[in-house]
């Protein structure tokens, strides 16, 4: 059982949450690993582009419930989008832990009804897809948040700062005292730079805004979530963003009378307090990338595959009525300055916020020192 217990950060009260490895779970526990496959991972060699046996068939494997509210229900809405793109019937099955043992029989039972694509949704799912692609060459699969990748299977993964990056500036605008608080769940690259990101955008508009983020130690924990949030609403921050599952940050937004932006999904859906939100736009990758499957051009990255806002991994869903008319002009201006490749959130110079100098003038975070992101930018106030 987690515990909370309250630390000083100069003027600032935050709970850390002590929990043991295994109260986490498995699930998704190492998500640094995703940047270590990107930018360590020999490249492997395909010959020629993955060829399908017959018309195409594809199935969705989710290690959750699909309608969690977050991730998963992102993906099974993007299986929706795809089945009326494609005028494919994609059947989906939930709940599949992150272990061989499950995932195996789960996928196996679709290949034999004749599924040759499938689609996972986990980091934990990474070895066993690697293994089962290996068995079945003539089947395709694609798995968001996984790490391993061969001739045919490919994980993939979204820039989300870029789309946190848009939030960050609505709640910029958004807080009138400057302090804005962020729920994350693991201080994981993935999640750090949605963070740092975060400020980066909110300081676009008040160059003074911090951000004060709290770390609950779980993807999806509605208690540990509520309580970070009111603890940093009891400090005075009048905006909060996330990076967790579920939509707890934005309700208790609602019910403290502040803004909120949120994440994975635009969770205005559950709270009048949300006015931007980073959202997963898989059907848009999933879309091109499955008719390439089926005209026989596939050629999975050796990497994967890393999806800018352009690209169809991640985008924003803004903006709320509290968000000013100027602000939502300047912040689709920066979207487009993204997708023209003008815009680089993590372009130099930039130093942490020890001074220490993280991107030089003149040149752009590579991909594999943003997943290793252990660092933030001035304005970050943390627990580490």
């Amino acid at each position: 059982m987690a515990i909370g217990t309250e630390k000083k950060t100069g003027r600032l009260r935050v709970i850390e949450f002590k929990h043991k490895e295994h109260e986490m779970g498995m699930t998704r526990l190492s998500a640094l690993a995703i940047g270590m496959a990107v930018s360590a991972i020999p490249a492997a060699i395909h010959a020629e582009p993955f060829k399908l046996n017959g018309e195409p068939s594809a199935a969705l494997v989710i290690f959750s419930q699909k309608n969690d509210g977050g991730w998963s229900q992102a993906l099974d809405e993007a299986r929706a989008k795809v089945e009326a793109a494609t005028g494919m019937k994609i059947p989906v099955v939930e709940n599949v832990p992150e272990n061989a043992t499950a995932i195996r029989p789960a996928v196996e039972l679709f290949i034999d009804r004749g599924a040759n694509i499938i689609l996972g949704s986990a980091f934990g799912y990474s070895d066993t897809f690697l293994e089962l692609a290996k068995q079945y060459p003539n089947v395709a699969f694609i798995n968001p948040a996984g790490t391993t990748n061969a001739a045919n299977l490919e994980s993939i993964y979204g820039r989300t700062y870029e789309s946190q990056y848009l939030c960050g500036m609505a709640a910029g605008a958004l807080s009138k005292s400057g302090k804005i608080g962020f729920v994350a769940a693991n201080p994981f690259g993935l999640v750090n730079w949605t963070v740092n990101a975060y400020a980066l955008g909110a300081q676009q508009i008040n160059p003074n805004a911090t951000v004060t983020v709290v770390f609950t130690g779980a993807w999806n924990d509605p208690v540990k979530e509520r309580a970070a949030t009111e603890a940093l609403i009891e400090q005075g921050i009048d905006v909060v963003g996330q990076h967790v599952d579920s939509p707890t940050p934005q309700i208790v937004a609602q019910e403290k009378g502040i803004y909120g932006t949120g994440h994975h999904r635009d969770l205005s859906e559950f709270s009048t307090a949300t006015q931007c939100s980073s959202v997963w736009v898989w059907d848009k990758y999933l879309i091109p990338t499955i008719e390439k499957i089926k005209a026989g051009t596939w050629e999975p990255g050796p990497y994967g595959a890393f999806l800018s806002i352009k690209d169809g991994g991640t985008d924003i869903a803004c903006c709320g009525p509290a968000v000013p008319e100027d602000v939502k002009k300047k912040i689709m201006d920066e979207r487009q300055a993204i997708i023209d490749g003008t815009k680089q959130v993590y372009a130099g110079p930039l130093k942490d916020r020890d001074g220490k100098e993280r991107v030089a003038a003149g040149a752009v975070l590579s991909d594999g020192d943003l997943w290793s992101m252990d660092w933030f930018v001035p304005g970050v106030i943390s627990q580490q």
